[in-house]
C-alpha cells in the first residue's frame, strides 16, 4: 500500500480487534480514515471454526467497520512470542502501511496471546523506527501507540465516545457467528455465552463513566498531550 494509513490495528485474533476497538474503527472510518487490521495468527487452535471460516468472517466484519484492508500474519495461534522473527513481521507490517497511530491488545488480559500480542507489537512500534534495524525496509516512526482493552474492565487512560457506532460494533461481532453463536457441532466456550452481550454492557459502564452513553476505553504508550481546558469550558 503506498499511501499512508491513519490507523493499523493489532489482534492477536479475527474478532479481537473488533472486540476491543471496534465502534472506534467504524467512528473514525466514517470520518475518512484509512484503517487497516492486522491479525498476527489465523487463530488455527479455536475451539469452534476453521482458519478459512474464520478469514471470511474476518473479512466481512472489517468491510462493516469501513476497514480498506485486512492483513494476516503467519505467527502461529498460541505462539505469540518475541523473537526476532515475529518481531520482525510485524516491523514489516508497521513500514508498509507506515500508519500514523498503532493499536494493539492491552497487556492485562486473561488470555496470554493477547498480552503477548500487547508486548510484541510495543517491540517492533519502538524497532519499526530504526533505520538500521531489518534495514531491507524504509525505518518509520508512528506517532502514537495505543492498547485497547478485550477481556476484562480496568479503569482506562482516555476513552472514545462510539454511541453512534456501537450498533456497527456489534454488527461486526456477530458477523463471526463461529465464534459467538454455539452452533450443533460446537463446543461451548466464554464466547458463546452472551459474551457480545457482556461487551455491550462493558461499553456503556465505560461511556457512563465519562457521561457518555456508549465508550471504547484505551491506553497510551506515549505522555499524552490534554487540548481540552481543564476547567471544561
Amino acid at each position: 500500500m503506498d499511501q499512508q494509513v491513519d490507523i493499523l490495528a493489532f489482534g492477536a485474533h479475527a474478532d479481537d480487534v473488533e472486540i476491543g476497538m471496534g465502534g472506534t474503527i467504524a467512528k473514525y472510518a466514517a470520518e475518512g480514515k484509512k484503517i487497516v487490521i492486522c491479525d498476527l495468527t489465523e487463530a488455527e487452535l479455536s475451539s469452534n471454526g476453521t482458519v478459512s471460516l474464520r478469514k471470511e468472517e474476518a473479512r466481512s466484519a472489517a468491510r462493516i467497520l469501513g476497514a480498506c484492508k485486512r492483513e494476516t500474519l503467519d505467527i502461529p495461534d498460541r505462539g505469540v512470542y518475541i523473537t526476532d522473527e515475529n518481531i520482525q513481521k510485524v516491523v514489516n507490517m508497521i513500514r508498509m502501511h507506515k500508519p500514523k497511530a498503532v493499536f494493539a491488545p492491552y497487556e492485562k488480559d486473561r488470555h496470554p496471546d493477547h498480552g503477548n500480542a500487547a508486548r510484541l507489537v510495543k517491540e517492533a512500534f519502538f524497532s519499526a523506527g530504526i533505520r538500521n534495524i531489518h534495514s531491507t525496509t524504509q525505518a518509520h516512526k508512528a506517532e502514537n501507540l495505543y492498547f485497547y482493552m478485550i477481556n476484562g474492565f480496568h479503569k482506562p487512560q482516555f476513552v472514545v465516545d462510539i454511541e453512534a457506532h456501537m450498533h456497527t460494533k456489534i454488527r461486526s461481532l456477530e458477523a463471526y457467528s463461529s465464534q459467538f453463536t454455539q452452533g450443533p457441532e460446537g463446543v461451548s466456550t466464554p464466547l458463546t455465552e452472551g459474551y457480545i452481550e457482556a461487551v455491550e454492557a462493558r461499553e456503556r459502564m465505560m461511556g457512563k463513566e465519562a457521561g457518555l452513553r456508549y465508550a471504547e476505553g484505551f491506553f497510551s504508550y506515549n505522555t499524552l498531550l490534554l487540548h481540552q481546558d481543564l476547567l471544561g469550558d
